[in-house]
């Protein structure tokens, strides 16, 4: 069925890009074999239309554009992945705008009797039909309960799960197709990749999975200062309309209304730089889509984001990862950068240690070499992400989305305030969570924890063992042997640690 989608679909879509100039730039991506880049440069010398951009990002992203949702939304991704398209096309993909006209209000109207069962008017005693805002998935109007309460009210555009859910078959299949014909292509996990977008398109297409991400946000957040989740109407909202407090408020980026509306610009700056960091390290789920289209400040001062569809996740372990990778960065450790990759199995085991720091340092030290305000650890990470090109990292799908959000986040910090640095503004935060984690006691922890899960799970693994066409006699039992000694070896060496 995938071999189908590629044949009936790759026509247009070659057609599409090529018109734009796409496939002439794609050409000159190193990463592709010689054969296939001779073959887009010759049917880009055919196809080529006398519109075409020679500003590759442009191109690429007019031709998305023309393609439908599912593109703008893959586009987006693919921002992230430098190390897959190069810089030039990555940086043209930022600036990619997720907006299409919007669909009527009688459609609307429409759409939220049929997602309801009920009349519009049992659920609101206004509702604008006149979209505040129209995106390629979906789109906002503000409307009024029945109680008095202004709301948002966010819709799904029609139909938009089954057209997404045709263009993911397809982006599955040219995956596939893709590391078949270039298998050197396989490490950069390509097909993972569309994976990962599928999940996060599947959770973006249930709006009650936008609703459970806003209120883990919102139970996260609690104790913060100066900073708040919009109140959820969860029993309005549907798989396709979320209803949502109304805030009235100042975009994050816009500096003149902020001052204007006397907001202390120093105040606002640490408490976005302190909100990320806790998202991120601390709470390990922060917001992945923190353009300032989606951060409003309110009359109190008192920051506000919205738009829960995108959110991404953390374990302990890789944001201990990321902890040690951006000190060691910030003090131009190279070594330890490198170390740090190797230790963490992202390189292969016949590379040379020396030969990555001094890779490193080429590509790193001209972003770190501006002064302080300029410096972005979101495009240093970028910058790491692309030596898996010529190193063979194992690329960590994880990290490439924590990649996208750290730099629209120093983005918004520095339109919001050109003279600070966020990880300067968060460096007590920084300083207190790595000492707290790297502590004996939370180190201890950490080991009593993957050892009773281990000892949780070996029940089943020993049946498992047992129930084999022909299992040794004794496996079993030398497996329960080497897993109890390496658990109080673990659980040893921890309180080794501790009493230190």
């Amino acid at each position: 069925m995938g071999w189908l989608v590629i044949l009936f679909r790759l026509p247009r879509t070659g057609w599409i890009l090529g018109r734009a100039g796409v496939l002439g730039h794609l050409s000159q991506i190193e990463l592709l074999p010689p054969w296939l880049r001779r073959l887009l440069s010759f049917v880009n010398f055919i196809i080529a239309g006398s519109s075409a951009k020679k500003d590759a990002g442009q191109a690429l992203c007019d031709a998305l554009q023309a393609s439908g949702p599912a593109f703008i939304k893959f586009g987006q991704a693919l921002a992230t992945r430098a190390d897959l398209i190069g810089p030039e096309l990555a940086n043209g993909l930022s600036q990619l705008q997720d907006s299409l006209p919007a669909f009527s209000g009688d459609v609307a109207r429409r759409h939220i009797e049929k997602t309801t069962g009920r009349p519009v008017s049992d659920l609101f005693t206004d509702f604008n039909g006149d979209a505040v805002a129209a995106a390629s998935i979906a789109q906002v109007h503000k409307a009024v309960l029945h109680d008095g309460q202004t709301v948002a009210v966010k819709l799904l555009r029609p139909h938009i799960a089954q057209r997404m859910q045709a263009d993911i078959r397809f982006f599955r299949a040219l995956a596939i197709l893709v590391e078949t014909v270039a298998p050197g292509l396989k490490r950069l996990k390509l097909v993972t990749a569309v994976e990962q977008f599928a999940t996060l398109s599947e959770i973006e297409l249930d709006l009650r999975m936008e609703a459970a991400a806003g209120g883990r946000l919102a139970e996260n957040m609690a104790g913060d200062d100066g900073i708040r989740i919009p109140h959820i109407h969860i029993e309005h909202s549907t798989t396709d309309m979320l209803v949502m407090e109304w805030i009235d408020g100042v975009k994050i980026d816009d500096r003149i209304a902020l001052e204007a509306a006397g907001h202390d610009i120093a105040a606002v700056t640490n408490i976005a730089a302190a909100s990320f960091f806790n998202q991120v390290f601390r709470d390990g789920y922060f917001h992945g889509d923190m353009h300032p289209g989606n951060i409003f400040i309110t009359a109190d001062g008192t920051l506000v984001p919205i738009d829960f569809g995108i959110m991404g996740q953390l374990d302990l372990k890789d944001r201990l990862f990321l902890a040690q990778l951006l000190v060691a960065i910030l003090t131009r450790d190279y070594d330890k950068v490198a170390s740090l990759h190797a230790d963490a199995g992202m390189l292969p085991d016949d590379i040379s240690l020396p030969l990555f720091s001094q890779n490193l340092r080429a590509v790193v030290d001209p972003v770190l070499g501006k002064s302080l305000g300029d410096i972005s650890l979101g495009l240093v990470l970028g910058q790491i992400l692309r030596l898996s090109t010529r190193f063979e990292i194992s690329v960590q799908p994880q990290f490439t989305l924590l990649q996208k959000t750290m730099v629209m986040a120093e983005g918004v910090a520095r339109s919001l305030n050109p003279n600070a640095n966020m990880w300067e503004l968060s460096k007590p935060l920084a300083e207190k969570w790595m000492a707290d984690h790297a502590h004996p006691a939370a180190v201890l922890h950490r080991t009593i924890t993957e050892v009773s899960s281990i000892i949780r799970r070996l029940p089943g693994v020993l049946d498992r063992l047992e129930q084999a066409p022909e299992p040794p006699a004794k496996q079993p039992y030398f497996a329960l042997i080497i897993t109890s000694l390496l658990s109080v070896t673990a659980i040893v060496i921890s309180l080794a640690a501790l009493l230190r």
